[in-house]
């Protein structure tokens, strides 16, 4: 497994790192995942090489903290633990933002709800500090927080020993740059895929130039990527890869024309005796600006599947080549 420094920071973290989200079940995903297996998949990841594991609070509402939490015990030396705040549940302090599984989530980045997140992540997690210690989503209006005040409490919690380095996810590049004023951050969590490419015209060279990391979410686009979400797969109404605003590459017509990319790439799968799953995280972390991949896995086949794409070098002609496929391909109907 390739490693990278993570921004900045002291953190070297591996190119592929384990997304926590899936883990916590829940509406999002349509199925009740298996704890067990959950905590056997984190261990495999952990044994493979991939030190970078990806959760927060929202995922189950701390059952995805937990889990990785027991993942590690006695490995705590060997994991980089990344978690988040700014999702509020307890009452209507902050921004409505959605409601999912009965819960109402308000965006908070007020430092009273930081405070309360942060002990219940260390209790949830069982550690003493946390790594990696995020925004999650950027605070709104009307309950708006000013980044000041935000990025002081998070340098308090970290001056007292709580957290090590802050980042930042999901942030225009101009809320990344007053960020950036206000106070160190290592690292930008944000949605990038072959098939969702705008962050290029923004954050990524904005990251690239700051020396900030980057951790990238859905670039699997929810498993549709590795091809093996075919044209006879049924989801639940109200499971995310549904939602066309969300993921329009789901809809039918447009899943088809995803597959048929795919299958267009069989000669470089056969070329680099690779998965499309590999072939695709390998090409991700390859793009200007990208310093990992977080990706996300249920069992311990799929973070086997994952992991090895940490150590795939694609030649920079077929990188060209993807990427003019990928862009021939167009936007979805």
């Amino acid at each position: 497994m390739n490693h990278r420094p993570l921004g900045n920071s002291d953190l070297n973290a591996s190119v592929v790192a384990l997304g926590a989200w899936v883990i916590g079940g829940g509406q999002p995903w349509g199925a009740d995942p298996d704890d067990g297996e959950s905590i056997r998949t984190i261990q495999a990841a952990i044994d493979l090489g991939i030190n970078l594991i990806d959760t927060a609070p929202a995922y189950g509402w701390g059952r995805s903290e937990r889990i990785v939490g027991e993942a590690i015990k006695g490995r705590r030396d060997k994991v980089i633990v990344a978690t988040k705040c700014g999702l509020w549940t307890d009452d209507e302090r902050g921004s409505f933002f959605a409601e999912l599984d009965g819960h109402r989530m308000f965006r908070s980045l007020r430092p009273d709800t930081i405070r309360i997140e942060a002990e219940r992540s260390l209790k949830n997690l069982g550690i003493d500090c946390i790594d990696l210690y995020q925004t999650h989503w950027p605070s709104m209006p009307p309950d708006h927080t000013p980044i000041a005040d935000t990025m002081a409490c998070l340098l308090k919690l970290r001056d007292e020993g709580k957290i090590r380095h802050i980042g930042v996810c999901n942030v225009s590049r101009e809320e990344l740059r007053e960020n950036l004023a206000c106070g160190p951050i290592v690292s930008d969590q944000f949605r990038y895929s072959m098939l969702l490419r705008q962050p290029e015209e923004d954050i990524l060279p904005e990251c690239a130039a700051k020396g900030v990391g980057t951790l990238t979410y859905m670039s699997l686009e929810q498993g549709l990527l590795t091809g093996k979400v075919g044209m006879d797969r049924e989801f639940r109404p109200d499971e995310f890869r549904m939602n066309a605003a969300w993921n329009p590459w789901f809809v039918p017509a447009n899943r088809r024309r995803v597959l048929d990319l795919l299958a267009g790439w069989r000669d470089l799968t056969d070329k680099y005796d690779c998965t499309l799953a590999q072939l695709v995280i390998a090409w991700t972390a390859a793009q200007p600006g990208v310093t990992h991949v977080l990706a996300g896995a249920r069992t311990e086949a799929q973070v086997k599947d994952n992991a090895q794409a940490g150590n795939l070098t694609i030649d920079p002609d077929d990188l060209a080549r993807i990427r003019e496929d990928v862009v021939a391909l167009g936007q979805p109907e």
